[in-house]
């Protein structure tokens, strides 16, 4: 999870009032935040730090000194700030600032957005604050910088209108930050601290992208780094632009937003800038930003007490939701909430009611006993898990436990497996959990490529729950229990892992079949699927040599996968 790190002097000056270590306590919960340190009195008050732990990733806009002190501010007044500043979808605002993009970076890193804020002299403890922010948002947002990165400059020096452009990265050159020469970009690649660290993002890319003023002048060199004559923001300053570039234009368009907010929080005056682009954009072609394109969520009355046991009534409801910064309206018991300009989390009903909840204060919901008294027991799929387990141990395999989600690397690239085969996350804090795992080989897998020198065989299975694209279910999707077992040696093959299922569905009951595959992670014709009663129950094989060597591993593998849920049913 999250942690930051807050300035208590301007952390307390944008909260409105003062805590100590134990009233602190019992308020960030707010924030779904927990105090996790606090610097002694032996420090400046103008210098001590208070270490916050986030809770909940879903909250990039509390991930700042500003945006957790407006929230907290919010609850305890229920005065919700106006940002005037905002422009809707498709209205434009006059500004002077424009940045035009060039149709060359459209397939290389196509979406920009930004904002110019001016009349406050920047402090040490603001700066430490926005570049904390800064990395943040782009490390776990904006999947660490890929989705996307953000970069500072004095607006007053630079020449508008700026211009974003794809240039050959062995001809264009620049002085980045922390150096004194001028670097091709192919060179800040390999040389530059910044470029050996976020190069992958750009690696394979003919055209990459440069950030330039009216005169030619590097800006940055994003998502990679700024350049040292327009990129370096220095205590004192009075004034910045601020610009998000990235893949994902509504990350990309909330990330200014949130900066825009923190900034106005903290005093400064926010201006318009205007994105031309010359390709059609989710938001359009000339977009004034910061941009307001959050859409409203709506929820019943009846919905709200159900979930939450209680008995509200609209005005009730409504006030809650103030206390978490969301103007709503009531229209027949229907309450149509207007997320805030810097949250764009409401992706169902629920998450409204869950600010509802919040906003309450759950220290208000007293503690009642169950009034039914039940007996647990195992459901019949966990009973005939459990059998496959005993079965599985039995047969001298060792069962794993693995996260239901991961990467595209793991669960695509390595298996080869179609990108449209697995279920991504609509908006994942890092790459490492992008998707919902579609079978338990990868992570069996994994676990092999680290245990090259165990001896051998290694024989390990798991039994978990994985989720499947299935279009006649509600949400397209079904959450299915497989097991997956996998057999290494130097000698492990198709009749071994066929022997190793017979046993298997013998002790569980089971007449099956087999017929012919054609599964990419297995070597074709040294596969099958698992037919029972007409329907495919799983598969197994030989593992694929090319999936073996996406996995680093050099030792032949079989095994495979069955639905315990088709199993269990028939």
């Amino acid at each position: 999870m999250p942690k930051i790190e807050v300035n208590e002097a301007l952390f307390f000056s944008l909260l409105g009032t003062h805590y100590d270590a134990n009233s602190i306590e019992t308020v960030l919960p707010t924030a779904k935040a927990e105090l996790d340190g606090w610097d002694g009195l032996e420090i400046a008050e103008s210098e001590r730090t208070i270490k916050i732990e986030l809770n909940d990733t879903n909250r990039p806009d509390l991930w700042s000194t500003a945006g957790l002190a407006r929230q907290l501010r919010i609850h305890r007044t229920g005065s919700i700030p106006a940002y005037d500043f905002f422009a809707p979808p498709g209205q434009s605002k006059k500004t002077e600032y424009v940045v035009e993009v060039d149709e060359s970076v459209r397939n290389v890193r196509p979406f920009l957005a930004g904002f110019v804020a001016r009349g406050m002299a920047i402090t040490e403890a603001m700066i430490k604050d926005m570049i904390q922010t800064q990395e943040k948002l782009t490390w776990n947002f904006g999947r660490k910088r890929k989705s996307v990165s953000i970069g500072l400059y004095r607006p007053s020096i630079i020449e508008w209108p700026v211009h974003y452009r794809g240039v050959d990265p062995d001809v264009a050159a620049f002085v980045p930050l922390q150096e004194t020469r001028s670097l091709t970009l192919r060179q800040i690649l390999a040389e530059h601290p910044k470029g050996k660290e976020y190069g992958f993002i750009l690696a394979g890319q003919p055209i990459h992208p440069l950030l330039l003023d009216n005169r030619e002048r590097v800006l940055s060199y994003p998502p990679i780094i700024n350049s040292a004559d327009l990129g370096a923001v220095l205590v004192g300053d009075s004034d910045l632009f601020i610009e998000v570039t990235g893949s994902d234009y509504p990350s990309v368009s909330l990330t200014a937003s949130i900066m825009a907010c923190d900034l106005a929080d903290m005093g400064f005056a926010i201006e318009n800038i205007e994105v031309r682009y010359p390709y059609d954009t989710p938001f359009g072609r000339k977009i004034v930003f910061p941009l307001y394109f959050q859409k409203p969520v709506s929820v019943s009355l009846e919905s709200i007490n159900k979930l939450l046991g209680v008995s509200l009534n609209a005005l009730e409801a409504k006030k809650s939701l103030a206390r978490m910064g969301s103007r709503s309206k009531i229209n027949d018991d229907i309450l149509t909430l207007d997320p805030p300009e810097y949250r764009n989390d409401f992706l169902h009903p629920v998450d409204v009611i869950e600010d509802v909840l919040i906003g309450i204060g759950m220290e208000n919901f007293k503690p009642e006993r169950p009034k039914d008294f039940t007996i647990g027991r195992l459901s019949p799929i966990e009973e005939f898990s459990r059998k496959a387990k005993l079965n599985l141990v039995g047969m001298g395999y060792q069962e794993m436990i693995y996260n239901y989600l991961g990467s595209g690397k793991d669960y695509i690239e390595k298996m080869s497996l179609p990108k449209e085969t697995l279920v991504r996350i609509t908006n994942p804090m890092s790459e490492n959990f992008e998707y919902l795992r579609n079978s338990p080989l990868p992570g069996l897998l994994d676990t092999e490529s680290v245990s090259v020198k165990a001896p051998y065989p290694h024989r390990t299975f798991e039994i978990g729950k994985v989720a499947i694209k299935t279009p006649e279910e509600n949400y397209g999707i079904s959450t299915r229990q497989y097991l997956g077992f996998l057999n290494t040696h130097s000698a492990a093959d198709y009749n071994e892992a066929a022997s190793h299922l017979a046993t298997l569905m013998y002790y569980l009951g089971m007449d099956y079949s087999v017929r012919e595959s054609q599964d990419p992670r297995f070597i074709p014709g040294r596969q099958a699927l698992v037919m029972v009663k007409g329907r495919i129950a799983g598969v197994f094989g030989e593992v694929h040599p090319k999936v073996l060597e996406a996995f680093g591993l050099a030792m032949p593998a079989a095994g495979g996968e069955l639905d315990l849920d088709i199993l269990q049913e028939i």
